[in-house]
């Protein structure tokens, strides 16, 4: 039997997902305006810090009487997604984001491309290198600062492994407890060196309302927003919206930090977008245990 064909997508549910991914790059761009006060590992530790009181606050998960395997699953989560955000923001301190990002989206992109098990997707995963090269540009002078390149390189990475991790730990608990309880256990990666490196200039007020937002932005708003467009959506429209977000992060940085968009980079941009919408609407072989579709970075 033929599988049932995808319902079509309400442009109203597009904008949902586009607006959830939208408001994870804008957190981005908001939280580099922290770096020349508190550095981005003190962005970093107040995002994720505030991110997660939020989360812990709304959603109230349990905290004692976890199932041992529900633990170390949402553990593994956590430390994963600490380690990400971390690795993330000490790469957009040296690169600019829409390279940052199509950097890190290698990450899912590989993941996909590794499921699918086809010629052709292994393809696509070559044409996003090939992207990440003209963005990079590693032969020229005026390249991407390759300390930058390797923090990008790290959290896609844990991106890849926060695919697989983040289901499991969605199976062992309910709605958004996993995720709650994930934030927290990340926020504590960055603790120690973000107090270190922010010092009293984290309690600055201007400083507290752009940690505040880029937590809000980064977490509630694409969260909420993809719940909603998520219970009426097909999975492969999902990853075909979610594989323009190297193009949105460069827009993001071009509007709200004045980066630069040379014809290479838009050109590397497209290569990444183009190969991650071809892996995910590539027909795949079965998998016992599939992977969900990749979610934003909680940068």
């Amino acid at each position: 039997m033929s599988p049932a064909p995808e319902a079509p997508t309400a442009p109203s549910d597009v904008l949902l997902i586009l607006g959830g991914i939208a408001s994870v790059q804008v957190s981005a761009a908001v939280a580099t305006g922290m770096f020349d006060d508190v550095g981005p590992l003190g962005a970093t530790m107040l995002r994720a810090l505030l991110a997660a009181t939020l989360l812990l606050a709304v959603v109230r998960p349990p905290v004692r009487g976890l199932p041992p395997g529900a633990l170390r699953a949402v553990v593994a989560y956590g430390l994963v997604l600490g380690v990400m955000n971390t690795a993330f923001y000490l790469g957009i301190d040296r690169v600019p984001l829409g390279t940052a990002v199509a950097i890190e989206f290698l990450g899912p992109l590989g993941v996909g491309a590794w499921f699918a098990r086809r010629p052709r997707d292994r393809a696509w995963a070559g044409l996003a290198a090939l992207g990440v090269l003209a963005l990079t540009r590693p032969w020229s002078a005026d390249g991407a600062d390759p300390l930058g390149v390797l923090f990008l390189l790290v959290a896609a990475a844990c991106w890849a492994a926060y695919i697989p991790l983040g289901g499991r730990a969605a199976r062992g608990l309910p709605g958004l407890q996993p995720v709650a309880l994930a934030m927290g256990v990340g926020a504590l990666v960055p603790l120690v060196p973000g107090l270190v490196e922010g010092g009293a200039d984290l309690l600055l007020p201007h400083v507290l309302l752009l940690g505040l937002v880029a937590a809000v932005a980064g977490s509630a708003v694409p969260y909420a927003l993809e719940q909603l467009a998520l219970r009426r959506v097909a999975p492969g429209v999902f990853g075909v919206l979610m594989a323009l977000e190297p193009g949105v992060a460069a827009l993001a940085g071009l509007v709200l930090l004045g980066q630069d968009l040379s014809a290479l980079t838009l050109a590397g941009l497209a290569l990444v977008v183009v190969a991650g919408v071809g892996v995910t609407r590539a027909p795949s072989v079965a998998s016992p245990d599939p992977p969900p579709p990749p979610a934003p970075p909680l940068a």
